[in-house]
């Protein structure tokens, strides 16, 4: 193993005047709003504030889907929030979401789910919980009895395992200022695992949860469905993404889908133009 000076953590923790790395601009270990900023607002009932990273992409192809499906109710507005420039701190973004993370969305819709009149807009935050409310409120990719059970435990899995891919083995491997060795290995064995775990369960099933896709195979393709056709971090040589045949499989059918091509380019910011949909008002935008 490569040996670097040893680190004696303090006593008490300070916060770094400079911590490196690519988001080391944003990287605070306070709360709170920076600065006044008013999020803008359109027509539609949904009114998304994220951006095309994993966990905004989950929440456009949701959105996407049900259009497809023909579910008008759907429509929506969506608009970038620039992370690297810290809009995540505006004002605007943290009444909606005060962990300041994307994506959140305020649904202006006429009704709660259980259909009573709502008196005032909903704010909904944290990916997992916009895709359950999205699916319980339009009755679609969420089953019912035990298939219920098993999708919400997969959608649970990927929130609480993506962790250890994003923040874990991308911030390692791609991000951070050095590259050390232990925590390389260690989130880089962590993340196989977390493959092996998948492609077994894919072994005989064509979705995630078996014979019918689920907002479980939403929220998981945008980490490792990318991830294993080679989009994500530029890892796939080293991680040997081949070798987990079912997830390839899997992955290469989610990204056929017409909606999912559409979700990927909603909120995307950087890249080649025709992969971009900065912002999203209408299907036209995708023209």
């Amino acid at each position: 193993m490569s040996s670097s000076s040893q680190y004696v953590p303090a006593k008490v923790w300070q916060a770094p005047a400079e911590s490196g790395g690519q988001f080391s601009n944003i990287n605070r270990p306070v709360s709170g709003a920076t600065h006044k900023k008013t999020l803008p607002a359109g027509k539609h009932p949904f009114q998304l504030h994220s951006l095309a990273t994993p966990n905004g992409v989950k929440v456009s192809i949701m959105f996407e889907e049900l259009l497809e499906k023909g579910i008008n109710e759907a429509e929506y507005d969506a608009y970038p929030i620039n992370i690297m420039e810290g809009d995540q701190f505006g004002s605007g973004f943290v009444e909606i979401n005060p962990n300041s993370k994307i994506p959140a969305l305020i649904d202006n819709s006429a009704t709660h789910i259980d259909g009573s009149a709502k008196e005032q807009p909903l704010r909904i935050f944290e990916s997992g919980a916009i895709l359950m409310h999205l699916a319980e409120k339009f009755n679609c990719f969420l089953p019912q009895g035990a298939a219920k059970a098993e999708c919400l435990s997969w959608l649970f899995w990927q929130m609480g395992s993506a962790p250890f891919l994003g923040g874990g083995f991308g911030h390692f491997y791609a991000y951070a200022p050095e590259k050390f060795e232990y925590p390389i290995n260690r989130y880089t064995m962590e993340v196989k695992r977390q493959l092996d775990v998948l492609d077994k369960q894919l072994a005989d099933k064509t979705f995630i949860c078996g014979e019918d896709y689920t907002i479980a195979d939403i929220a998981i393709w945008p980490w490792y469905g990318v991830l294993v056709l080679g989009e994500l971090y530029d890892a796939a040589e080293f991680l040997e993404v081949s070798s987990y045949k079912n997830v390839v499989r899997w992955a290469k059918m989610i990204a056929d889908r017409p909606a999912v091509q559409r979700g990927k380019k909603v909120n995307r910011t950087w890249g080649e133009p025709e992969a971009q949909v900065a912002e999203r008002h209408s299907r036209e935008d995708f023209k």
